[in-house]
């Protein structure tokens, strides 16, 4: 069983927001950051040049002089390709600009909202802009060496007369809007961004993208450090995931320590008592909806999506699934 006691408490319970369009916005990560460790795991300005090569992708990433873009920073990337991936889904145009409220922001990536919150995300924008990475790694097919930041840029639209942003708008660099563009992203769970360590969001991150839906991933801890980019020794390292191991905090994953200096992660089996079902109308109106797919398939697929996304709290559960079977592609 998951200890939730070392989670950060759910700040912004989504109610019925939840059932309007949270499952076309549920948080997305692109595969290439998820994959390759571009973020700082440092709570401290880190201002060193990482230089990472792993299985023929070479990176380097060259912090500005307020530091490397951090694991927390990442927030806004993942909230603006949420945001993007949603409006595709939705049949809309979508383009590098992003136009964000600075609030909604901070509420679907369980920040506090008061003033320093504010302030403290300026700062983030600021890292991702400054943040220069030079990469072989592809996205959307297409591998070019190139060097970029990862948000071109940003600018506050307008402010509150208390000096708050409310709207902010980000230019997203090529890359990354390349990746959103070919669906190359995973969903998280929604507690994702209630895990207070960076490390823990890091581990997290590569468990997501190596063992996804299969039983278990096992990766050597030598391995497991150089993905996670850590600057801590390994045996530091090694201890730290010790403790990840005692404390279970991570979302829909269970960590096991394995002969040979070796990391399991096995894919915590979904409990479906727990998980709401739609009415027999429900069902039928789905299949309106969805001519041609097997109802009960979709159905047993939303439920493991809930369970994945968080399992927020319901006030219609008919509404929220037939929602979801709207994004559905045609069959």
């Amino acid at each position: 069983m998951t200890d939730t006691a070392g989670l950060l408490p759910d700040r912004h319970p989504m109610g019925d927001f939840f059932v309007c369009d949270i499952f076309g916005a549920a948080p997305k990560d692109d595969l290439g950051t998820m994959e390759h460790p571009i973020f700082s795991l440092s709570t401290r300005p880190d201002r060193r040049v990482l230089s990472y090569s792993h299985n023929g992708t070479q990176i380097t990433v060259t912090p500005s002089v307020r530091g490397r873009a951090t694991i927390h920073d990442k927030d806004i990337l993942i909230y603006c390709i949420s945001q993007l991936v949603a409006a595709l889904n939705a049949g809309r145009t979508v383009s590098r600009r992003v136009t964000l409220k600075a609030h909604d922001l901070l509420v679907a990536t369980n920040r506090d909202t008061g003033g320093d919150s504010y302030a403290r995300l300026r700062e983030g924008f600021e890292r991702l802009a400054g943040t220069r990475i030079t990469t072989n790694m592809a996205t959307g097919g297409i591998e070019t060496t190139s060097g970029f930041g990862l948000i071109e840029s940003w600018e506050i639209q307008r402010r509150s007369k208390g000096g708050r942003m409310v709207s902010v708008s980000v230019m997203l660099s090529e890359w990354l809007f390349r990746a959103v563009e070919a669906r190359a992203v995973l969903t998280l769970s929604r507690d994702y961004f209630r895990l207070r360590k960076p490390l823990e969001r890091r581990v997290y991150e590569l468990s997501r993208k190596h063992c996804g839906r299969q039983p278990a991933w096992k990766v050597s801890v030598a391995t497991l450090h150089k993905k996670a980019g850590s600057a801590a020794p390994v045996r530091v390292f090694r201890a730290a995931l010790r403790a990840m191991i005692a404390a279970n905090h991570l979302p829909d994953y269970d960590l096991e320590e394995a002969p040979g200096d070796m990391l399991v992660v096995r894919r915590r089996t979904v409990i479906e008592v727990d998980a709401p079902r739609p009415s027999a109308d429900a069902l039928e109106a789905a299949r309106g909806l969805a001519p041609g797919w097997d109802v009960y398939a979709l159905e047993a697929d939303w439920r493991a999506f809930w369970a994945e996304t968080g399992k927020q709290r319901l006030t219609s559960p008919d509404k929220a699934f037939l929602g979801w079977v709207k994004t559905r592609p045609k069959p």
